[in-house]
């Protein structure tokens, strides 16, 4: 048997892998762009295949599929045009999706790859012949009917991305906003040293700081929301240029109470369709929650790497788990691993918000942004590493961390804020001028203002009370 086949577009001859369910337009286009080696996100694949579902479903309810017009199909050829694409949307035809990332911007490449592959699988489902040169179902006429690759591309970016957030990504800060929680009130009693500017503040609780972090994760939650919120208006319905040429004018809003009760997402048809078409505005604010949710998992990691710096010559007030050898040299060693494997993704997810920015704003002219396949997968990576970094930062350090209240109080009583809860006392002035001798001599507070009678002891043991200064009063 040949490697190959001869298909012919409306550009000519074209040789095709024998076997290969796409066409001669997937070639084409796979030829042109040996960029980066990475084909479309599976999650966008599986996207485009629900979305011509979708729109496979509200044509033939409006009896476009079966009507008068040229090549009509009849009920089993819609039903096998619907199992295609349900085939495509479960994940069974990835490998039939070769075209790199780095296409043409308005992704017509993939927009087409998957009509070829939909209508070649349909036309096998019903037992015709998928190689034959007269598709009785149709890539362009059938499977892209009452559509444009301009406003169904970014109709499946939004449901790739709205689902990869729904379903990866709440989950996972859900996961560790309780996980923080259930630390803040199991260290509640626990009373340490505050740091601001990386110096000694005044006393506070490891339970509260950890209070702090698992509100952050709460805010992110919210900012989740939002970011899925950005997604929910579809651009379908507007075909080429938002004027809705050649689809039904119950197409886009049809289309999108499909996907809705197919996803349990609240999708809907754009309010204005020459804005859906030609920005990515959705997106771009989508991206910029991301980005948020990342400077904030940045932080909260940050801080946990450092409060676990140690174990001898640094804060060590928190005992994180040990994952694996920390040094080819250094025999013991154990470093902050999950740490810092989510604040390089946090990194990358701001270096991606820049890039879906610049995108969004430079790539759309007049009625059509051509940068949306970068935009698809970069927002899909954020989505998507996100999601691994948080769900293994749970599990292998959150969950097991534990706290060394030692080192915590040993830290309290050696710091020099605490001549703060004297100031009522003494005045600013003069607790400036203890903080100074203390730190002088290598004494506590609290040995200086003994040794000194700076107060009568009872007033200095209820004055330098840790518990006390962390709460008002």
């Amino acid at each position: 048997m040949s490697e190959f086949r001869t298909e012919r577009d409306s550009m000519g001859e074209v040789r095709v892998p024998a076997q290969a369910y796409y066409g001669a337009q997937t070639q084409r286009a796979s030829e042109n762009f040996p960029v980066s080696g990475q084909p479309l996100p599976p999650e966008l694949i599986h996207a485009l295949g629900l979305v011509k579902f979708a729109a496979a479903v509200v044509n033939r309810d409006l009896g476009k599929l079966t009507g008068t017009g040229k090549n009509p199909l009849d009920d089993a050829q819609v039903e096998a045009l619907l199992s295609a694409c349900r085939e495509v949307a479960s994940g069974k035809f990835d490998d039939q999706f070769p075209i790199d990332v780095y296409q043409t911007g308005s992704g017509t490449s993939s927009n087409m790859n998957a009509n070829e592959v939909i209508a070649n699988r349909a036309i096998e489902i019903v037992g015709g012949d998928r190689f034959a040169p007269d598709k009785p179902i149709h890539p362009n006429d059938h499977v892209n009917m009452g559509q444009s690759t301009n406003d169904m591309f970014p109709t499946a970016i939004h449901v790739a991305a709205a689902s990869a957030i729904d379903g990866k990504r709440l989950p996972k800060l859900k996961r560790l906003a309780d996980v923080l929680a259930d630390k803040a009130q199991q260290w509640d009693k626990i009373i340490k040293i505050g740091r601001t500017h990386l110096a000694d503040a005044t006393p506070l609780r490891l339970g509260q700081e950890f209070s702090g972090y698992a509100r952050q994760l709460e805010l992110s939650i919210e900012r989740g929301k939002r970011a899925l919120a950005a997604l929910f208006e579809l651009p379908a319905g507007g075909t080429a240029v938002g004027t809705g040429i050649n689809t039904h004018p119950e197409f886009g809003g049809k289309l999108a109470q499909t996907l809705a009760k197919e996803t349990g997402l609240a999708f809907v048809e754009a309010e204005n369709h020459f804005e859906a078409n030609a920005n990515r505005d959705g997106l771009v604010e989508c991206s910029g929650q991301l980005r948020a949710i990342a400077v904030t998992l940045f932080s909260v990691a940050n801080n946990i790497r450092w409060l676990g710096s140690g174990p001898r010559c640094g804060f060590y007030e928190i005992k994180l788990p040990d994952r694996q050898p920390g040094s080819s040299i250094m025999p013991g060693k154990v470093n902050p691993v999950m740490c810092e494997s989510m604040m390089q993704v946090c990194a990358r997810v701001i270096g991606n918000d820049q890039a879906l920015a610049f995108a969004g704003a430079t790539g759309g002219n007049f009625e059509l942004n051509i940068m949306m396949p970068m935009m698809g997968a970069t927002i899909l990576e954020s989505v998507h590493i996100l999601s691994g970094a948080t769900g293994a930062f749970v599990d292998f350090c959150a969950l097991e961390m534990e706290a060394n209240a030692e080192a915590c109080q040993a830290a309290v009583e050696k710091s020099l804020a605490m001549v703060t809860s004297l100031n009522p006392h003494i005045g600013y002035e003069r607790a400036a001028a203890v903080a100074k001798e203390a730190f002088k001599t290598g004494k506590t507070i609290r040995e200086l203002c003994q040794d000194q009678k700076i107060l009568p002891d009872d007033v200095l043991e209820k004055a330098l009370d840790p518990y006390s200064m962390t709460e008002p009063h």
